[in-house]
């Protein structure tokens, strides 16, 4: 039994929605405006595995590492500057992070 593309990438559709929605429903938490990012990009990621077993070629696989690393690195960071902005203001809302400007 052979399952046709369509509905291999419904399932990156529906991930990526998932993130975008995350994002603009939820403007007040910073670390779950991160996490939809992140469900974005493995959306993304998903559909570059998608396309690169359906075509046979291996670039599709090695370009979803190459944004898997940059995910994890951004993802990292993302948190550094949280933890820092903590420390120094003692909350993370978003409301307050126009105070950053100077």
């Amino acid at each position: 039994m052979t399952i046709d593309l369509v509905r291999y990438l419904t399932v990156p559709m529906i991930l990526f929605i998932i993130g975008l929605s995350g994002i603009f429903l939820n403007r007040k938490n910073i670390i779950i405006m991160l996490m939809s990012i992140e469900l974005m990009l493995l959306a993304i990621n998903f559909n570059f595995v998608v396309f690169s077993v359906y075509l046979d070629d291996l670039v599709g696989q090695i370009f979803a590492l190459l944004v898997l690393t940059v995910a994890a690195a951004e993802s990292a960071i993302g948190l550094a500057i949280l933890v820092i902005y903590y420390r120094a203001r003692g909350t993370i809302a978003v409301e307050q992070i126009n105070l950053m400007k100077g």
